[in-house]
């Protein structure tokens, strides 16, 4: 007998209490177990005379329901479909396997009796189209509760009536900033939209919808349903109020995404055209339009990449199994400047004590006010807001590290620097405590030469700023050990952020890769081309900002020194690339980016809008080139640049996963979300293909673009980055 998801009770009223429960999982999301059993509900509902009416709630005290189980979806994602020959084209066969769940939901409402949801927590996606789907909702009374369609976050739309129900609860231009942006709503909030009738405490939700059925024996038709319904706000290409929220809404979607997604687009169309249609008819567009969005790679690949992967880095796919779990109490953190002071603030949200050391105390005291300040800013409760501040502990003096059972360390960017505070850190605490370095281009198995045991050092990178960056690059040295790398990812969990795991190189994973973006934007502008051009493709392409404001902000003068150091280590074997000579210059005129308000863009100092410096290409190469490259050009060129660079990587080794890749690039760096990261691309485009343009580019621009032999045995083969990881899985 199978696992009940939905278990049924049917009281003396004649009311069904229809109570979700998926086995096994600590959050309830629609699986083939919950549509068999809701399937056979709203049978009982249609032809039992004894039942007059349901109620739909959650057994889960973790909330009412988050949606799909995409895991389960994969599936169909690329385009995939049941293989039975019926005639039916891919896409045909594609849409009735998507839109069996929409149906599902529009029997429920076309059933013929009074169904009320009694929402006890979150719903979101298909959560909250299964509530939509009901003709009566009520909520509990908790401001922590949050009602959306967050779909379009990764890749996809609400594919279960969403696009039609919400717009015809609160009119077309509301419901769109909640579908195209993937918002959530309060209980308050979605009262106030109508899309919910009431909100009540906890323990009566089940009574209040039950009280509603029974005094609503006819009341098993929806607004949308009955005659005379009146959408709100009006629809319709006359409609001027309608007409003008597709014309500035497409616009805005264009702008806000370069044209580059695909799910709100067909947001757009389902909710234009499905809004002048009868229901029955608009959740068929819907679902032509949902059919479209999975068949393209881009809505599988960034499932696989921002939820999957995600999720199961965060719950420690990289940590060495047999190591116990190795908890932080309290941590020292030496360098108080932005990224210490960061690092400082998200380790005492998390409840872990921080020893915060610098030079001197004045400058710790002020790594502290860091924290101080951005805490005030998010109003939060001051006696919880104090409570955080109690565990940041400025410090100058060594000694006052003794008892930590992690250091981290973020000094400034020179080896001979960390040697000394590694060295002064050890004759403290040991050679037993765990050291991490939050170096973001030195080799870590060098700086573990300042430590005497280092198979206890390792890596820890951070991104700034530390409170909004999502990841942290773990960086495994030639000797760390298994403990360090198990304390690390446990950190890393503690303060809730998302690791990846790779191995030791000179700017490790995303330094390495991303400077490389940077790099051909100085190249493409040391030649001679526009560098709004170079600006504007950046962002256009997907990028998060521009090659050269990203510069700016990071500092010329620190990308001179790293280059310096770079240069320095690496003797007779450095190579100088086209992006030397810029770079140089840049530091010769003492231009050092936004730090002293000129770089390559000037900063008013009347705080207003920074622009490109006018003087840039006539000083950097020599005046503006006679041809300038198309878009596409230079596209090509900061787009596989960045692709051949992260293959060498895994090629290297220093990235033994696509998914630490792809994960280590979106949120590391802002790589193209909508791509799911660079190895889902190459594997989208196809190896051989991107083979073919690297070898093409590097005839014209320099071996910087040469393919490494990994991706020529790959394409030879044709192999896969995560059909090779399947493979390796799977042996």
């Amino acid at each position: 007998m199978t696992d009940v998801a939905i278990r049924s009770e049917l009281d003396a009223d004649g009311i069904l209490l229809l109570t979700i429960d998926v086995p096994g999982l600590g959050m309830n999301v629609i699986t083939p177990e919950v549509t068999r059993d809701l399937a056979a509900a709203i049978e009982r509902l249609r032809t039992d005379p004894d039942v007059k009416g349901a109620v739909l709630t959650s057994g889960k005290k973790s909330g009412f329901m988050a949606g799909a189980d995409l895991k389960g979806m994969g599936a169909l994602f690329g385009g995939a479909a049941p293989a039975a020959d019926d005639g039916k084209s891919k896409l045909a066969k594609l849409f009735d396997a998507v839109f069996g769940l929409n149906k599902l939901l529009r029997d429920l409402e076309t059933c013929g009796k009074p169904v009320a949801a009694a929402v006890n927590g979150l719903a979101l996606g298909g959560g909250l189209e299964f509530i939509l789907a009901c003709h009566y909702r009520v909520i509990a009374d908790n401001p922590k509760i949050t009602l959306g369609l967050p779909e379009v976050m990764v890749g996809l739309f609400p594919g279960a009536g969403g696009t039609q129900r919400l717009p015809r609860l609160m009119g077309v231009q509301p419901a769109l900033m909640y579908l195209l942006q993937g918002k959530n709503m309060s209980p308050a909030e979605a009262k106030g939209f109508g899309v919910v009738q009431e909100i009540a405490p906890a323990d009566e939700v089940v009574d209040r919808a039950k009280a509603w059925v029974k005094a609503n024996p006819a009341g098993g038709v929806q607004p949308w349903d009955q005659k005379g319904f009146k959408f709100p706000g009006g629809v319709g290409g006359f409609n001027p109020a309608f007409a003008q929220t597709f014309v500035a809404g497409t616009a805005m979607t264009a702008k806000s995404t370069s044209n580059n997604m695909n799910a709100p687009k067909a947001i757009l169309s389902a909710v234009y055209e499905g809004a002048q249609l009868p229901m029955d008819t608009a959740i068929r567009v819907e679902s032509k339009y949902f059919a479209k969005v999975v068949a393209d790679p881009q809505a599988g690949n960034m499932i696989r990449s921002l939820f999957v992967s995600k999720q199961a880095a965060e719950k420690g796919a990289r940590r060495p199994k047999d190591v116990a779990p190795m908890p932080t109490k309290k941590i020292a953190m030496l360098g108080a400047g932005l990224m210490g002071a960061g690092v400082a603030m998200v380790t005492a949200q998390a409840g872990i004590d921080v020893v915060l050391l610098d030079r001197d105390l004045a400058a710790a005291e002020k790594g502290k006010q860091y924290t101080a300040d951005r805490l005030a800013k998010k109003r939060m409760d001051p006696a919880k807001a104090q409570a955080i501040l109690d565990r940041i502990h400025p410090t100058s003096d060594y000694a006052d590290l003794a008892g930590c059972d992690l250091i981290i360390e973020a000094v400034f960017e020179s080896r001979e620097i960390k040697a000394d505070v590694t060295k002064a850190t050890e004759a403290v605490v040991g050679a037993d405590t765990f050291f991490g370095s939050n170096t973001s281009t030195l080799p870590i198995t060098g700086l573990a030469k300042a430590w005497s045991k280092p198979e206890n050092f390792i890596g820890i990178h951070f991104f700034s700023p530390v409170e909004k960056m999502p990841l942290v690059e773990i960086i495994v040295g030639k000797e760390t050990g298994p403990a360090a790398i198990a304390k690390a990812l446990d950190y890393v969990a503690a303060i809730r952020k998302t690791p990846i795991v790779v191995n030791d190189s000179r700017g490790f994973y995303t330094s390495r890769c991303f400077g490389t973006y940077v790099q051909e934007g100085l190249a493409l502008l040391g030649e001679g081309t526009n560098p709004a051009l170079i600006e504007n493709i950046g962002k256009q392409m997907g990028m998060p900002v521009g090659p050269l404001a990203v510069n700016d902000e990071v500092g010329l003068d620190l990308s001179y020194k790293v280059g310096q150091q770079t240069r320095a280590d690496l003797g007779d074997a450095y190579k100088p690339g086209p992006a030397d000579g810029v770079i140089t210059k840049m530091h010769e005129l003492g231009r050092q980016g936004r730090k002293n308000a000129k770089g390559f863009y000037v900063y008013p100092d009347d705080g207003g809008k920074k622009y490109l410096w006018p003087d840039l290409v006539a000083t950097v190469a020599g005046g503006l080139a006679e041809e300038q490259p198309s878009a596409d050009a230079v596209k090509e060129r900061l787009l596989y640049r960045q692709l051949v660079e992260c293959a060498r990587c895994f090629g290297e080794g220093v990235l033994e996963t696509p998914e630490d890749g792809d994960l280590g690039a979106i949120f590391g760096w802002g790589f193209l979300p909508f791509s799911g990261g660079p190895f889902s691309h190459m594997d989208t485009v196809g190896i051989a293909n991107v083979v073919a343009i690297l070898e093409r580019l590097a005839e014209t621009h320099g071996e910087r673009f040469t393919p490494p032999q990994l991706l020529l045995e790959m394409a030879a083969a044709g192999e896969t980055f995560y059909g090779r990881a399947r493979m390796k899985a799977a042996a």
